[in-house]
């Protein structure tokens, strides 16, 4: 049976009064939320934008969402995990006071917002499972606590994974720290001698000081290196790429099995929201205010991680004319995350499109 997927087309020309409109209408044409009981605690998995990024859900969107929550009489938080990668979302004093600056302010996202600390045990939750990659997979226990999962994610483009929508959220968003480094473990990035001009700028952003100059190149110490590829993204002169055959193609298959121990205690309690706007080539980590790579589309919802994801790409595919991920990030498969979510049960790769 195909899986119901939800759109409701927003435009650049829609300010946020009318995108916020559309948002009530989507949810209460679609019922995606209607699965909530009184009582019940809802975990509202964000990502609140990055130092200078300008693509990440609007906090008046969310505040939409958790206002239906509580409509609903039940009791909606947002939340998200910290960064491998060093910045202000390393650490949740910093990254709550990020998400504050970006305007997630519970006035105005009408509820709590918590980054959990993962460094101490009592915010970690160890889930066992027995898929091909993951073993044991490391989460914030907030998200196992609470009684239901809505995912609020910005639909784009990702330099691991070719794109990133309801999935990557879940997986990789979910993940404490060491899962994450678990997830990135096998990408080990490397330095193009003949590129690098010694700015030290890869040395700055190193979290695990992995980088040292020998003599006047970057050298990436492979005992060292944790793999989560922030000095990829620092340097300006294309001097350091990932060794894709190492274990690229795995990340995708170890963020769906994290997505699926996250869900493995949500069973018909969680529901989905990809917003289709300012569709950028990166991910909300590295995308700063950066281009639109095709024209805004919409809002989508649905109660099927696989399905919602698989309208997004086809909906950008078929607004580029081309399968612009691909393009984009040549040695990335986007379809790769989704294949092995339907083939674990995370939902349907086959979609009934509903327009609102």
């Amino acid at each position: 049976m195909k899986s119901k997927v939800y759109i409701i087309r927003v435009s650049q020309e829609d300010n946020r009064e009318n995108i916020c409109a559309k948002l009530n209408k989507l949810i209460d044409s679609s019922k995606v939320l209607d699965f909530l009981k009184a009582g019940q605690s809802a975990a509202l998995k964000m990502h609140f934008g990055e130092v200078g990024n300008a693509g990440y859900v609007r906090p008046e969107y969310a505040g939409v969402i958790s206002q239906a929550i509580l409509k609903r009489k039940a009791k909606p938080f947002l939340s998200d995990t910290n960064t491998l990668y060093s910045g202000k979302r390393t650490n949740s004093v910093d990254h709550l006071a990020l998400a504050y600056e970006h305007g997630f302010k519970p006035e105005v996202v009408k509820a709590r917002v918590i980054i959990p600390d993962d460094s101490k045990s009592e915010n970690v939750k160890e889930i066992k499972q027995d898929n091909q990659y993951v073993k044991n997979a490391s989460i914030a226990k907030l998200f196992w606590d609470a009684d239901a999962i809505v995912g609020i994610a910005h639909f784009k483009g990702h330099l691991m994974t070719g794109f990133g929508g309801a999935l990557k959220n879940l997986g990789m968003g979910c993940a404490t720290r060491p899962g994450k480094l678990f997830q990135h473990c096998n990408v080990a990035p490397y330095v193009i001698v003949k590129n690098c001009t010694a700015c030290k700028a890869c040395i700055a952003v190193c979290p695990a000081i992995a980088i040292a100059l020998k003599p006047d190149k970057a050298f990436i110490d492979p005992q060292k290196c944790i793999g989560c590829a922030s000095c990829l993204a620092a340097c300006k002169f294309h001097a350091i790429d990932v060794k894709w055959e190492s274990g690229g193609d795995q990340i995708q298959e170890k963020i769906v099995d994290f997505a699926h121990a996250v869900l493995s205690n949500k069973k018909g309690k969680a529901a989905f929201f990809n917003f289709c706007l300012k569709i950028t080539q990166e991910c909300d980590c590295l995308a700063q205010d950066d281009p639109r790579i095709v024209p805004d589309i919409g809002i989508m919802a649905s109660n099927d991680p696989v399905a919602i994801d698989k309208a997004g790409f086809d909906l950008v595919t078929k607004a580029a004319g081309k399968d612009i991920f691909k393009e984009l990030h040549p040695k990335r498969d986007g379809m790769k995350q989704l294949k092995y979510a339907a083939k674990l049960g995370l939902g349907n790769l086959e979609y009934k499109l509903v327009e609102i």
